[in-house]
């Protein structure tokens, strides 16, 4: 007597060794699969692309400013120091050490002397009190009021 063979009634060509590379599920208990709405996705991401950016460009455009101030600060203090370079200077200036910058007749000159020790009638008009710095460029540390 020959045995019969089960009947399998699925075809062997509709199955697949890898059920997980399947786009779908493949049981009655799988994850459903929804089609993406892509254009709310790309939304999304455009947005919080948007939104990065532009505080990274936030953050450029603050360290750019400070840059700014800082080199315009180096220039007013070069354009200073030029000026007291070209002033009278009767002695050798030393580092971190106070002057006093005074004008007369669109001339000046640099002193030890600071503007409240000359007395009633001072023989300069005041400018600055400055600093020589370790780079000898000058620090303004008073201005004329």
């Amino acid at each position: 007597m020959q045995q019969k063979k089960p009947l399998n009634p699925i075809d062997p060509e509709k199955i697949t060794e890898k059920p997980s590379s399947l786009p779908y599920a493949h049981t009655v208990g799988g994850v459903p699969i929804k089609p993406i709405d892509q254009g709310r996705t790309k939304g999304r991401a455009m947005m919080a692309m948007y939104e990065q950016t532009d505080r990274q460009l936030g953050q450029i455009h603050k360290q750019i400013q400070l840059l700014a101030e800082q080199a315009k600060a180096i220039q007013e203090r070069k354009e200073l120091s030029e000026k007291i370079y070209e002033a009278e200077i009767p002695f050798k200036p030393l580092m971190g050490e106070t002057y006093h910058l005074y004008e007369k007749d669109e001339k000046y000159r640099l002193s030890l002397i600071a503007p409240n020790e000359w007395g009633k009638n001072p023989p300069y008009r005041f400018v600055n009190s400055l600093q020589l710095l370790a780079d000898h460029t000058w620090q303004v540390l008073d201005e004329e009021i």
